[in-house]
């Protein structure tokens, strides 16, 4: 079957809206049974010259009727057997689970006792559901209600969109009779046919026009907005159209994030821990509302397309990705947000990348350190950008023309300079951070610097390890001369930085000054032109040269007053040395004068223990002698 064309699209259209909204009122010629319809409280009751003798009860309301006037037009009640009511007065019939309800039900009876019904999109669906209820087919009376609905959703609904989405929102509360009878299916493929046929309407009408088919779609319900969209992807609509409409109704049902999300610099009791607040609904059923958004995302996420020419912005993937992490998504969902970020990455900035680091309430009470009261969720974000390198890495494998992407590395440096405010990020994650890309993906690293030195600033009390070693991420020889000149009277910089970094000023200046002979050579025609340039040229080295002169200076006083505070260190510690070997010293005197006085002791007792043994010696010789 041929496609349209599209001036056939257009009269096709301009015919549907002179039908748009229109109405019909059957039957044609009225033959009334009754006189009229009157309600008393909770009843309805048939004004006749012939008694009421059945009674009809739908939901809360009872219809007080005749039994001829509907036996023969509905088959339900004409294969029922009916009650007797408690009264005696004729008969009782309760009809269950109603599609439609009493308001249906009323106008059928209209219907079945001649009086004129007005048939319109409202209440086209409900009255068919309720006519297939009862039966109503042309087997009971030529032109019955059945036949009547039906022909007017095929000529008259499905002509118009309008109708048609008109139709498809009244089917929500006719389920599971709408879905059976195919009026929910005939909407969706209609619907789906003019999203994908309508080539002089353009998808921007989404955003500008009101009234359009795409912003009508996207108005739609989530199981019905997800089943027009499955329907157009299986007619191979255009991807632009299916991203347009994801985009539309994301906005419609999603909350902003952005807007709800507001930091609050929480102070604890000593702690000053920063802690953010997520505005949620501030219904009641809050829970089935997180529920409902959650739904939302993951169904939408399931069929976003993933074709370049989609043209779905990176901004959108990321208030996705802040919305899944806000109502707790899947992590497959999550890492796939992340992934498609990660591939349109380079059309980021940086107040997307600002993801709150949101925590509810059990992580929060949960929580040990301060690194887990950081601003923002650097972790996401590092994940999206190893996403955009393994994404740059196959492409090039695949041998496609890969074309330089300096803005990512512009826009991590932007990134770097504003987490590194904050006073709880560690230094690991900002160095791993700065990292992730590769070398040669840095032509210049002066917004490096500036991160880095932003780092530094908020954070003062970093040993001076870690700050070599945050340094290290950067590359001096790839500072420019003002970036240099700044780095090298820095003072929170170390001091093995500031000298990598004259060293790499002063390679500069001569490479300028080598520059510039090579352009004398060349520009000897132009003498004039030569001079000034190089009069100009010789006043910005004096200048230069002046400045790196008084770096100099500075650095030597620096190491004269480190020399000198090394000195006096090392005199303490000499004095504390002598004096303990003074003490040393003067300890083995003690004990030396000590054993000498011991000794002296010692010799004077041993003579007078001679003295007291000689008398006792002679004396015993004497007495064996005698």
């Amino acid at each position: 079957m041929d496609s349209p064309s599209a001036s056939q699209l257009k009269s096709s259209e301009d015919d549907a809206d002179k039908v748009c909204n229109r109405s019909i009122v059957v039957p044609h010629r009225v033959v009334a049974l009754a006189n009229s319809f009157e309600k008393k409280d909770r009843s309805w009751y048939v004004k006749s010259q012939i008694p009421n003798d059945l009674s009809i009860q739908v939901d809360d309301i009872t219809f007080q009727a005749h039994k001829f006037p509907l036996i023969t037009k509905c088959g339900y009640i004409s294969n029922t057997e009916l009650q007797r009511s408690a009264s005696g007065n004729g008969y009782h019939l309760k009809l269950e689970n109603f599609p439609g309800g009493a308001e249906a039900f009323e106008t059928i009876l209209k219907f079945c006792y001649g009086f004129p019904v007005d048939l319109n999109p409202l209440n086209v669906a409900a009255l068919r559901c309720a006519s297939e209820y009862l039966y109503m087919t042309e087997e009971f009376q030529d032109g019955n209600l059945i036949s009547k609905t039906d022909g007017f959703i095929t000529f008259v609904v499905l002509a118009s969109w309008r109708d048609t989405l008109t139709v498809l929102r009244s089917c929500t509360s006719l389920s599971p009779w709408a879905e059976n009878l195919q009026i929910v299916r005939r909407c969706y493929d209609l619907l789906a046919w003019k999203a994908c046929n309508d080539s002089y309407d353009i998808p921007e009408d989404v955003e500008n026009n009101e009234r359009s088919l795409y912003n009508g779609i996207a108005n739609l319900q989530l199981d019905h907005f997800m089943r027009v969209v499955t329907s157009v992807n299986a007619r191979r609509g255009k991807p632009e159209v299916i991203g347009r409409l994801i985009m539309k109704h994301a906005e419609n049902w999603l909350p902003l994030i952005d807007e709800d999300m507001e930091g609050i610099r929480g102070y604890g009791s000593g702690n000053n821990e920063f802690q953010f607040s997520v505005e949620r609904e501030r219904t009641e059923g809050s829970t089935l509302g997180c529920q409902e958004q959650k739904r939302t995302i993951e169904s939408l996420v399931s069929v976003l397309p993933t074709q370049p020419e989609a043209v779905v912005p990176c901004q959108f993937l990321l208030r996705l990705l802040k919305t899944a992490i806000v109502y707790s998504a899947s992590p497959a969902l999550i890492s796939d947000l992340e992934k498609r970020v990660g591939m349109a990455l380079e059309d980021a900035n940086v107040c997307d990348l600002l993801i709150p680091n949101f925590k509810n309430e059990d992580q929060q009470k949960g929580a040990r350190s301060h690194e887990e009261y950081t601003i923002y969720n650097v972790d996401v974000v590092h994940r999206i950008l190893e996403y955009f390198v393994m994404h740059e890495q196959q492409q090039q494998q695949e041998q496609q023309q890969v074309q330089g992407k300096p803005g990512i590395t512009k826009l991590l440096d932007n990134y770097l300079a504003e987490i590194a405010k904050d006073p709880y990020l560690p230094i690991t994650k900002f160095q791993v951070l700065a990292e992730t890309l590769p070398e040669n993906a840095w032509k210049c690293h002066d917004g490096l610097y500036r991160a880095i030195d932003m780092f530094l600033k908020t954070h003062p009390s970093l040993s001076e390890h870690d700050r070599r070693r945050l340094c290290k991420t950067m590359d001096c020889e790839k500072l420019s001369l003002d970036a240099c000149l700044h780095a090298a009277q820095n003072d929170r910089l170390p001091l093995r930085t500031i000298v990598q970094v004259l060293f790499s000023e002063q390679v500069k200046i001569r490479m300028m000054m080598m520059q510039d002979k090579q352009a004398a050579g060349t520009n000897e025609e132009n003498p004039e032109g030569l001079e000034d340039k190089r009069t100009s040229r010789d006043s910005e080295i004096i200048t230069l040269k002046g400045e790196l002169e008084n770096v100099k200076r500075k650095l030597a006083e620096l190491q004269d007053n480190y020399n000198e505070l090394h000195q006096v260190y090392e005199k303490l510690n000499s004095s504390k040395q002598k004096s303990t070997q003074n003490w040393g010293l003067r300890w083995e005197k003690i004990k030396k004068s000590l054993q000498i006085k011991r000794e002296e002791d010692e010799t004077r007792d041993k003579p007078q223990r001679r003295s007291s043994t000689g008398p006792r010696t002679s004396l015993r010789r004497r007495m064996s002698m005698s």
